[in-house]
């Protein structure tokens, strides 16, 4: 991935925040059949350290787990925050024409490899981890155990579980970094006219790097 100096974000507890807020990680493999990509919701650990680990499960049907190559490299994308910005939000455009359009976002990549799980037990775990975390917030959450058993385990048997060990994390927030201050608070003010949760998630994130940017050496 290019990523200039002035968008590396480094933090692994920012970067497990995104991923834990956008767990449908784009999981891309090298297989027999040659590079494959897969959409997956996971569960994002901390441990083990330094930079944690991933697990999820994958249809058995899925030949994922079969064609994988033992050891080799995977790479598992993270989605963040992403919207358009126009040359019409920089007070620069008045002054001097020069400006274009560009995208802003988000984005984590977690290099790692893979390890295929079967046991019941452990994929039982799993989906109730996955389950509650998701469920969490509705009013009456859904619960595993409100299926039947002899269904769950059924269902149980229709899939394959994995840990993605992660041997490194690269994140870029691309968010007009580059661009001086007041092009920036045109970019927070023009984002946040627009409705969409996305635009205002990275006027805010913009706005508290300004912020942070402001504060003295040593505050």
């Amino acid at each position: 991935m290019y990523l200039p100096k002035y968008f590396e974000e480094s933090r692994s507890d920012v970067l497990h925040a995104m991923m834990r807020a956008r767990p449908l990680a784009t999981l891309v493999t090298l297989c027999d059949a040659g590079l494959v990509a897969n959409h997956i919701p996971v569960e994002t650990l901390v441990e083990p350290a330094p930079h944690g680990m991933l697990r999820g499960h994958i249809a058995r049907a899925n030949p994922l787990w079969r064609g994988y190559r033992d050891g080799s490299p995977a790479l598992a994308i993270f989605q963040g925050p992403q919207t358009y910005i126009s040359p019409s939000f920089y007070p620069s455009k008045k002054q001097t024409g020069e400006v274009v359009p560009t995208w802003d976002y988000a984005v984590v990549h977690a290099h790692g490899s893979l390890r295929f799980v079967q046991d019941t037990a452990w994929l039982h775990a799993l989906v109730v981890r996955l389950t509650d975390a998701h469920e969490a917030s509705r009013q009456a959450p859904w619960e595993v155990a409100d299926a039947p058993s002899p269904y769950i385990e059924k269902m149980l048997s229709q899939i394959v579980g994995f840990e993605f060990s992660i041997a490194g994390l690269t994140g870029k927030w691309k968010l007009s970094q580059n661009h001086p201050a007041a092009n920036r608070q045109g970019v927070v003010a023009g984002l946040r006219e627009n409705a969409d949760a996305d635009s205002r998630e990275i006027a805010d994130t913009l706005a508290a790097f300004d912020d942070e940017q402001r504060k003295p050496p040593h505050a």
